[in-house]
């Protein structure tokens, strides 16, 4: 559990990672060769940018996705957000912030990269940054019924097919 752990598993999965399009593909080569020159780069603390980690939380049946109305973003998006030196991996930190920001239990994390976005944002830093994010695909069990955390202005599940117009979540 350190900077190094998590660096190398950013490394590992984007280095397996095979995007089936050229800017995702473009993406991952960008994201591998911030990793090579920021050794940190995985922590907050990495001000010019960091990876981060998302969870993109499906319903059982994966008819709907569960986003939050970020209060800072000020959009409906994925749930995710910083690694912590605690954090083994990027997918365990990944469910560590979906089960935080969800108050969901017994989340099916897939460990395999589900995808890659990059987001300028004001974080928790109080300046522009980069929040490169890895993307982990979860699934809830039957009957979930998500709470709202202090991190959110609202949290609900939208049908895949009916999400906010502003949302720019990643679905395959």
């Amino acid at each position: 559990m350190s900077a190094s752990s998590l660096h190398a598993s950013a490394t590992e999965l984007l280095e397996s990672w095979r995007p089936a399009s050229g800017p995702d593909a473009s993406l991952r080569e960008a994201m591998l060769a911030f990793l090579g020159s920021a050794p940190r780069g995985c922590l907050r603390e990495h001000v010019p940018g960091h990876i981060t980690a998302s969870a993109v939380v499906f319903s059982h049946d994966e008819r709907e996705v569960l986003l939050t109305l970020h209060p800072r973003v000020g959009r409906w998006i994925q749930l995710g957000g910083h690694c912590e030196e605690s954090d083994d991996t990027v997918p365990a930190a990944a469910l560590r912030e979906a089960t935080e920001e969800s108050g969901l239990t017994d989340l099916w994390l897939d460990p395999e990269l589900y995808g890659a976005q990059a987001h300028p944002i004001t974080c928790s830093l109080g300046i522009p940054t980069r929040h490169l994010d890895l993307l982990f695909r979860i699934v809830a069990p039957a009957g979930a019924v998500p709470v709202r955390s202090a991190e959110s202005t609202d949290l609900r599940w939208w049908p895949i097919n009916a999400l906010p117009p502003d949302s720019d979540v990643l679905l395959r």
